[in-house]
């Protein structure tokens, strides 16, 4: 792992900034892609239209959930620090809500569907986290706990893992999560030759992430742990699969009393 690429005059190229806009515009890409292979060519449009103030939305969103919810007792101590987003720090969970408020915003402005579009973009999320979770190794960020064994990730010194547990071998958690990503990408890709109902996609690969983040938060190591024992990632992974389930009952409702009355 590799916090420094080099750098510029005195201004530091960090992996972590590399790969974080690296995984925006993959993801960008690969649904524009999927837009235009699906011949929803004006969505593609609006899509590189929506780009940017999606991205903006995320960061602030990603922000906002890892300082005043992940860790406010640290920032607390330290509000310099709260701005400093190439130190690490952006939560995924907290990005999927500031961008879906900001895609919100946007169709009903401009008239689409809010789900024909989540749908869309459901790929190009979980690949970008994917690829999201190799710049936190680099940066040695979101790291795990002590393995307790002779295995596991040794980070460098300056990380803030080797700050936090030494020479401890910690669990790879998140390189687990980027392989689990992967995963559900693929899922999600074998998915789009189904025929589901509209937002389906992009709620299954929502409860898909964050079951699995539920789990792997039990091996991570930076941060706090709240009522019944888990972190605040655990607890908003819980709140989001009920959310999507409750979206995804009242999506298959509201087709359902589309086509009767349409039968009718």
């Amino acid at each position: 792992m590799l916090q420094f690429l080099g750098h510029i005059g005195s201004f530091p190229i960090r992996s972590y900034s590399i790969l974080f806009v690296l995984a925006c515009i993959l993801g960008i890409g690969v649904t524009v892609t999927l837009a235009k292979l699906q011949k929803k060519h004006q969505l593609a449009e609006h899509l590189l239209n929506l780009a940017v103030p999606m991205f903006i939305g995320a960061i602030v969103g990603s922000r906002f959930w890892q300082v005043f919810l992940f860790d406010w007792g640290y920032y607390s101590k330290n509000p310099g620090e709260i701005i400093a987003i190439w130190h690490g720090g952006l939560s995924i969970q907290g990005g999927i809500v500031g961008a879906v408020l900001v895609s919100i915003w946007y169709v009903r402005k401009h008239k689409i569907s809010f789900w024909e579009l989540a749908d869309l973009c459901a790929p190009g999320l979980i690949l970008g986290q994917s690829i999201g979770r190799d710049a936190n190794l680099m940066n040695g960020d979101a790291f795990g706990d002590p393995t307790g064994g002779n295995w596991g990730i040794l980070y460098p010194a300056g990380t803030n893992a080797r700050d936090t547990f030494g020479d401890q071998p910690l669990y790879p958690a998140e390189v687990w999560e980027g392989q689990m990503d992967v995963i559900i990408f693929a899922i999600v890709m074998m998915l789009l030759q189904k025929k589901l109902n509209r937002g389906y996609l992009f709620l299954i690969t929502n409860v898909l992430y964050n079951i699995g983040r539920f789990l792997l938060e039990m091996l991570r190591g930076d941060t706090p742990k709240y009522m019944l024992g888990w972190t605040t990632a655990q607890w908003t992974s819980v709140s989001m699969i009920v959310i999507c389930i409750a979206a995804g009952f009242y999506l298959h409702f509201k087709q359902a009393s589309v086509k009767d009355s349409t039968a009718i």
